[in-house]
């Protein structure tokens, strides 16, 4: 009796299992769904571009800096300019390249939101230190 039971609550469970459908991603990224019936489809029928661009208007110019507190950071080298510099150096593209988003900054401090090879970066200025905002988490 205990082997008929296993068995029959086997083949029930079995039959759940093979009902279902399954959604895989193929090498090129594009979704498929994978019938019960043995057929397929493609859920996304284009292909998937990734974007290397940043998402900017056409008109888009650059937030203009205060002119004293650019003046006070040539001295230390920590210029807009220079930001940018840091920038493409880092990211491997020309200085015309690198785009400045936004910027809040002070004399002791600034933050920084650049375009660069198509990615959002973010760097701060603490006196005339430049680094790359982290994210913890």
């Amino acid at each position: 009796m205990k082997t008929a039971s296993l068995l029959l609550l086997f083949f029930i469970t079995s039959i759940g299992f093979a009902q279902n459908n399954h959604i895989v991603k193929t090498d090129d990224g594009r979704r498929v769904l994978l019938k019960a019936d043995f057929t397929w489809e493609y859920i996304d029928l284009e292909k998937p571009v990734p974007d290397k661009r940043c998402h900017v208007a056409q008109d888009f110019k650059e937030p203009v800096l205060d002119n004293n507190i650019q003046i006070q950071l040539k001295k230390g080298r920590a210029t807009i300019d220079h930001i940018k510099q840091k920038v493409a150096k880092d990211y491997k593209c020309d200085v015309d390249d690198v785009l400045l988003l936004s910027a809040s900054e002070e004399k002791e401090r600034g933050t920084y939101n650049f375009c660069a090879n198509g990615t959002n970066i973010t760097y701060k200025r603490n006196g005339f230190t430049i680094i790359k905002s982290r994210k913890l988490f």
